[in-house]
């Protein structure tokens, strides 16, 4: 997927920037910066947001070294810059696989 390879190498080459919001989560939930870069190294989109109305992002499921999977929510690599908007630890009990979410009936 193009996308995601672009995503990638800005990632690789140091083109990114994480939002406050990012910054501030990645803190509270013990997640380092090398963990977001070994994640996306390895990771799959797993949801498209293209008419984002803060402007195109996605959000990609991918895991660490040790294993640990994160989500990874990022605009689209349009701009010189990919904006990393947000970053967790998917909940087990919220999403199937950690890459379909659960239906509450």
């Amino acid at each position: 997927m193009a996308l995601l390879a672009e995503i990638r190498t800005k990632i690789r080459n140091g083109q990114f920037e994480l939002s406050e919001h990012a910054t501030e989560q990645s803190g509270i939930r013990h997640i380092s910066l090398q963990e977001v870069r070994e994640a996306i190294k390895e990771s799959e989109v797993i949801e498209n947001y293209p008419d984002d109305k803060y402007g195109p992002s996605c959000l990609i499921l991918g895991f660490t070294q040790s294993k640990r999977p994160l989500h990874i929510q990022c605009s689209h690599p349009s701009r010189p810059l990919v904006k990393i908007i947000t970053v967790y630890e998917p909940d087990p009990l919220r999403w199937i696989n950690f890459k379909t979410r659960k239906r509450h009936v």
